[in-house]
């Protein structure tokens, strides 16, 4: 008995099909978090979603093997999956046919300044913490100290 290889094509095709969905949810979720009948548990986690999601910078860099495409691959999908639950269905398919109008007018993609700032926060935070720790370990070790 002989086994097909999978098709490299259809299986592109099918990829780009689910990044394209991926890319229309979250500005579905970005119109769900505006409208009156979507209730504050969905807004807050479509807030966060969206604003992550839209946000110009990474919170785990793609730079970093591996992990860096973690947040992308993993996270912001399961995000969007978990937020659509909790969107009524009426709701819902208001917010997905106003994301279909937006891309069909190839309007630029929202943009989540707020988000980035937190995450550079985040980051700095970070770094001030390891200073906080190691900072003299490090100074020593580079003589300056």
């Amino acid at each position: 008995m002989r086994r097909e290889k999978p098709d490299a094509a259809g299986f592109t095709l099918q990829l780009r099909d689910w990044a394209r969905s991926l890319k229309a949810d979250v500005l579905a979720l970005w119109f769900c978090c505006k409208h009156p009948d979507t209730p504050l548990s969905a807004k807050i986690l479509a807030t966060l979603v969206v604003a992550y999601a839209l946000s110009p910078i990474d919170l785990i860099p793609d730079f970093i093997p591996v992990i860096g495409y973690l947040d992308d691959v993993i996270l912001i999908p399961i995000g969007i999956y978990f937020t659509l639950k909790l969107v009524p269905q009426h709701v819902l398919e208001e917010c997905r046919a106003k994301a279909r109008d937006w891309i069909a007018a190839r309007q630029p993609k929202p943009k989540s300044i707020i988000a980035a700032v937190v995450i550079m926060v985040l980051w700095m935070l970070f770094f001030a913490l390891l200073w906080q720790y190691f900072g003299a370990d490090v100074m020593r070790l580079l003589g300056a100290a």
